[in-house]
């Protein structure tokens, strides 16, 4: 099929979406009788979303998102030709006439290949402030990494923290951009510790906490350390840092033992360092059994797994076998699910996110 008819039915069946998100947000997700405070932001709407989930919607790879004033293609599997593009940017601009920005991430790694011309790469590179549910963000289509500056299949984890935060303290795991952090401060949190290994990471969540009203010094209630996540972890939970070599481990930020009400732990598919191996497929438990010991009792931990070929069942329960075996329990356990802008072709999305409470 065409993929102009692909991308028109797209566009209809979020018709319905897209007019809810531009309606005042209702804090749905609030799990406890607690007000959040969005009197820090200028706007209660949503204008960053999926239109084309290509994947499962009809071409492999390609996915069409609108972040703010802009649209976003991507395609990752091969590149569009100049009469594709040219099929796409006519229906988009009969929706909106906004700046459209191309990046072929069709190379290894998904690095970008394609260059634009002067005007629209200038825009591509400037910043721009996006808004999802009152929440201001700040947003380069493209810049030094590859990824945008916020994963929209997460709005679902932005909203959670904006609505069940006030008075909370949350640690904010392989932070990015610190997403989670800012709707949580947005929601009234007491203190939020974002760790990310990313310098240029943590600058964008910084912005995103000053666009929101809030400030980032040492004692502000957003803080942000730079750090390989097992080290952080592991001193919080009060646990010896360890490594492949230990009398050879890089130098790591101190940090005392605490525990937070709520721990958002999101880590990335695979990654080596010398203080561990992240693997989301074979071994989970090396950073969820130290986000356990970091989370208060009657605490919640809000954890993630991207990978599509992890079964959202054996993964829940390999959590909840990791949990007891620490001593504690889960006393109360919730799916959250992506929304209708990313679908999946049975209804189990590949990214699986689910919030324990731990008693």
């Amino acid at each position: 099929m065409p993929i102009a008819s692909l991308l028109n039915t797209a566009l209809a069946k979020r018709a319905d979406l897209i007019d809810q998100l531009s309606a005042p947000s209702s804090d749905s997700l609030k799990t406890d009788s607690l007000k959040t405070d969005s009197s820090k932001t200028d706007s209660s709407k949503t204008n960053c979303f999926r239109v084309f989930h290509g994947t499962v919607e009809g071409v492999n790879g390609l996915n069409i998102d609108r972040y703010g004033d802009a649209w976003l293609i991507q395609s990752f599997h091969q590149t569009l030709n100049e009469d594709e593009i040219d099929v796409i940017r006519k229906a988009l601009l009969a929706v909106s006439d906004l700046p459209i920005v191309y990046n072929d991430r069709s190379n290894k790694n998904s690095r970008i290949l394609n260059e634009l011309d002067a005007e629209t790469e200038a825009y591509a590179r400037s910043e721009q402030v996006i808004c999802e549910n009152g929440v201001l963000y700040t947003s380069k289509l493209r810049h030094t990494g590859q990824d945008p500056l916020l994963f929209l299949d997460m709005r679902i984890g932005r909203e959670f923290f904006k609505a069940n935060s006030h008075k909370k303290s949350v640690l904010n795991l392989f932070a990015y951009t610190c997403g989670i952090g800012t709707a949580a401060a947005v929601g009234g949190a007491k203190r939020v510790v974002n760790v990310d290994f990313s310098s240029f990471a943590l600058e964008a969540g910084r912005k995103n906490a000053e666009l929101n009203g809030f400030e980032t010094g040492a004692d502000s209630v957003c803080q942000f350390i730079q750090s390989d996540a097992f080290p952080a972890l592991r001193q919080l939970a009060g646990l010896k840092v360890t490594g492949r070599n230990p009398k050879k481990l890089p130098h790591y930020p101190k940090m005392s033992a605490s525990q937070f009400d709520l721990v958002f732990l999101d880590p990335p598919r695979f990654a080596k360092s010398a203080f561990g191996t992240v693997d989301l497929i074979n071994d989970y438990q090396s950073l969820f059994k130290p986000a356990v010991l970091a989370t208060k009792p009657g605490g919640k931990i809000i954890a993630c797994n991207n990978v599509a070929k992890v079964d959202r069942e054996s993964w829940f329960n390999s959590l909840v076998r990791c949990v007891e075996k620490q001593g504690r329990s889960v006393s109360e356990s919730s799916w959250l699910h992506c929304h209708h802008d990313f679908p999946s072709f049975d209804g189990n999305h590949p990214l699986k996110i689910v919030s324990l409470t731990i008693a």
